[in-house]
């Protein structure tokens, strides 16, 4: 058992003022069996009313709207977790992909979960399963198999993929975070007819040096009648322990961007999310990630030009009159 503290700063920045900023936001911890969520507050800039739903997945769901003009927007989500995953590996399960078909059939939840991507490199994905024999082993034995893969072929490396890298491009490169694995993991799995999901959430620093620990994390999520839903993580191969902190789950990163949203206005935006963790023993871990945002639009840079262009004629003819 653990209880972290956790801080989680989204900080949007924009070089002009924006207006009528519409969010949504997945960063409310979850309630299990194997984590208690002690306490959680939100701290949003302006303050506004947000409004909570829940999706599809289960997720709790927060919509704002800041319609004032404002050039920057902090969303503070501080929370206090109580993580107990008291079988760090699951037990022996014999289940087999073929023993998934009565379950599959009576929910579509987990039919919705089977379907992979359609992916130009998709024969390197059922190669490796053919290689292992994924038809006549037990799943969670294929779940281990893929995930070591990942982890021995793939190399761990920050700042050379983003939101929008495909899977093809991380199959040619065999690089990336833990976003990536998650994406990867998941094609495997469902490729060999597994109900699969990305969870999002952290994986809190530890002795061993966890890959992506003290920052926003993924793994991945598959079913097993026997015994539901179970972790497992690719970035570090492992099983999810009492270090991961969950906070939604889905079919991709879409599913479970902690945030995201629209404004009126042109201007450029950065982005920087810190996440904090402290212990019980006070023990304090942050990091700090400059997030790369979509290319802007080739309309929306013209207009930003046009935007810079006009404010120089103005300050250049009001230094003239002085």
């Amino acid at each position: 058992m653990a209880v972290f503290k956790i801080i989680h700063t989204t900080k949007y920045q924009y070089n002009w003022p924006i207006k009528e900023s519409i969010n949504e936001i997945r960063l409310f911890p979850h309630n299990f069996e194997n984590q208690e969520v002690l306490q959680h507050q939100l701290l949003i800039t302006s303050n506004p009313i947000v409004e909570v739903t829940k999706d599809f997945y289960g997720n709790n769901v927060g919509n704002f709207n800041i319609l004032e003009p404002h050039k920057e927007m902090i969303i503070e989500s501080r929370m206090i977790v109580k993580v107990n995953h008291s079988l760090k590996i699951p037990e022996i399960d014999t289940i087999k992909v073929q023993d998934l078909d009565v379950e599959k059939e009576k929910n579509s939840y987990l039919l919705r979960l089977c379907y992979p991507e359609n992916i130009l490199q998709q024969k390197k994905i059922t190669s490796y399963l053919k290689k292992i024999n994924a038809t006549e082993i037990p799943i969670i034995e294929i779940a281990q198999k893929c995930s070591e893969y990942i982890y021995k072929n793939y190399t761990y490396t920050k700042g050379i993929t983003n939101i929008e890298t495909t899977l093809d491009e991380i199959l040619v490169h065999k690089k990336g975070v833990c976003q990536d694995f998650a994406h990867l993991l998941l094609q495997f799995l469902r490729t060999a007819g597994i109900p699969s999901r990305y969870v999002s959430g952290y994986v809190c620093p530890n002795s061993t040096g966890l890959r992506g620990e003290g920052a926003t994390h993924a793994w991945v999520e598959f079913y097993t009648p026997k015994q539901g839903w179970l972790g497992i993580d690719p970035t570090n191969n492992i099983w999810a322990m009492d270090n991961h902190v969950k906070l939604s789950v889905g079919r991709d990163f879409n599913d479970c961007s902690p945030v995201k949203g629209t404004f009126k206005g042109y201007a450029k935006q950065t982005l920087s999310v810190s996440v904090s963790i402290g212990y019980e023993d006070g023990r304090q871990f942050e990091e700090v990630t400059d997030v790369k945002l979509k290319k802007l639009s080739e309309e929306v840079q013209r207009q930003l030009d046009l935007i810079e262009y006009q404010i120089m004629v103005q300050q250049r003819q009001q230094q003239q009159q002085q």
